[in-house]
């Protein structure tokens, strides 16, 4: 295989690169059962013409004209090229001061590099412009600011979003469940440690034991311990331990995997719930743990002891937002392509994806991203991405673009992007770029209500021409839509 040219496979785990080579081996048995047959027929078939055709040669000459190696071949190499492996301490993963943040992203990034260039490409009307968003795709966000996903944001005063992350005021996971869960009295401990294999991008949630839990029947319960990885709320996240009978302190030295890249493990939140089993009844709750993964300490590996909590109700309301939103955007001022291009401002807005979406009800949600450039007095500007299903980190990869701007026209304009579900219809929240004055050309608009980190993009988008400003942002739930 010297001087052929190989694959890049550095992105396959070594499970599937595992399952690939066991193909390979198939088929060099078979091809070994293929040349025998072979052998035999040159043994008793004495017509040459016969042997041709029944030896199948006359496949390989036309595939020889064609390739000069087989692709087994080329795979089988692949695989076992020698590779430098990065040795990342696994604190740097999820450390949040921006000196480390370039080497948290390095290998995520060149594996989204890879998932961007198999997306469908950007269609624009000038060639030139197509062929620059996509280069940017295969650079796909070396300037991204660092990713500390706002996993749940509840509210505890909309001051500061980061706020909420200390504190939530009821459970996740009352969003989703039905029934009472008053009914025991909390009580107990539970008893877990939190690993990450940053190989496999596995999460470790080994549950040891529990103790003393409150009793459901006659001083006594049947308990389990039921995990969630939120906000996937679906059959898909749902880990069960076994039941221990009759006992108030069981022990479990049980362990669940969940394949989860380093960056999403950051939005997640870990749901570890104690139920009672009830044969013939509704399972009869215990206590929960809700671990944000996004502030967990990774250089704690030790096992230790939590106290369950009880299920406090959780009213759609409080959640100020439902996940990060990925997106870079850029401005182009008229004429500064040269030759007077482009005729008027274009702005340009790429939506690469959503992390750690919180749907609106049980199930894997179904969502599209729609923007528009506000005032919008035609009413026609808006646009909007492909419906992407099941998922609570929905890919988009979808360029925007806006024309008719002047540089001056960006100070009164605001750029809306709001996240959608299909079924049921509804918003679940959205981001909007401008000022934050309140006012655009002179009239009171409530669409001027940008947060402050909202406003710093924008104002990067205004004093940055012709860059692109790469950003993530919380999708936030208190939208008034006045473009509706």
């Amino acid at each position: 295989m010297e001087g052929e040219p190989l694959l890049n496979l550095c992105h396959l785990t070594e499970v599937e690169q595992t399952v690939i080579l066991n193909v390979l081996q198939r088929d060099a048995e078979l091809r070994n059962k293929e040349e025998g047959r072979i052998r035999k027929l040159q043994q008793t078939v004495s017509d040459p013409v016969r042997l041709h055709s029944l030896s199948g040669v006359w496949f390989h000459e036309e595939r020889a004209k064609r390739y000069q190696k087989g692709g087994t071949d080329v795979v089988h190499a692949s695989i076992h090229r020698k590779r430098r492996e990065k040795v990342i301490p696994l604190t740097a993963i999820f450390d949040k001061e921006k000196a480390n943040t370039s080497q948290l992203h390095e290998q995520q990034v060149e594996d989204k590099s890879t998932e961007i260039e198999l997306q469908e490409k950007i269609n624009v009307s000038k060639d030139d412009k197509g062929q620059e968003l996509k280069e940017r795709e295969k650079v796909d966000g070396e300037r991204l600011v660092q990713l500390l996903v706002t996993s749940l944001y509840v509210n505890v005063g909309l001051n500061k979003l980061n706020a909420s992350k200390q504190s939530m005021n009821g459970s996740l996971m009352s969003l989703y469940s039905v029934g009472d869960f008053g009914g025991i009295v909390v009580s107990g401990q539970i008893r877990f440690s939190l690993q990450y294999d940053v190989k496999k991008e596995e999460l470790h949630v080994h549950i040891i034991r529990c103790q003393e839990l409150a009793p459901a029947r006659k001083n006594r319960s049947d308990p389990y311990v039921k995990v969630y990885l939120l906000p996937d709320n679906t059959s898909r996240s749902e880990k069960k331990t076994a039941v221990k009978r009759k006992t108030l302190n069981p022990v479990y030295d049980e362990t669940m995997k969940y394949k989860v890249g380093r960056l999403d493990l950051q939005a997640r939140v870990l749901s570890m719930s104690v139920w009672h089993m009830e044969r013939m009844r509704r399972n009869l709750f215990l206590g929960e743990v809700e671990v944000r993964l996004g502030q967990w300490d990774w250089n704690q590996s030790q096992p230790t002891w939590h106290n369950l909590q009880p299920r406090v109700k959780l009213s759609p309301d409080d959640i100020i937002s439902r996940g990060t939103i990925l997106f870079s955007i850029k401005f182009v001022p008229p004429g500064s392509e040269g030759s007077g291009c482009p005729l008027t401002g274009e702005l340009y807005i790429w939506l690469r994806e959503i992390v750690g979406l919180l749907p609106s009800k049980r199930g894997a949600p179904s969502t599209y991203v729609k923007s528009v450039v506000l005032p919008d007095e035609s009413g026609v500007s808006g646009q909007k991405t492909r419906v992407v299903r099941g998922s609570v980190n929905p890919v988009f990869n979808h360029t925007m673009v806006y024309d008719g701007f002047q540089s001056s026209d960006l100070i009164q304009a605001c750029a809306e992007i709001t996240v959608w579900s299909p079924h049921p219809p509804g918003c679940l929240g959205g981001v909007r770029l401008s000022t934050g004055s309140g006012v655009s050309y002179g009239q009171s608009v409530c669409w001027m209500d940008s947060t402050e980190d909202e406003i710093s993009v924008w104002s990067s988008v205004i004093q940055s021409p012709n860059s692109w400003v790469d950003t993530s942002l919380p999708v936030r739930t208190n939208l008034q839509l006045c473009s509706e």
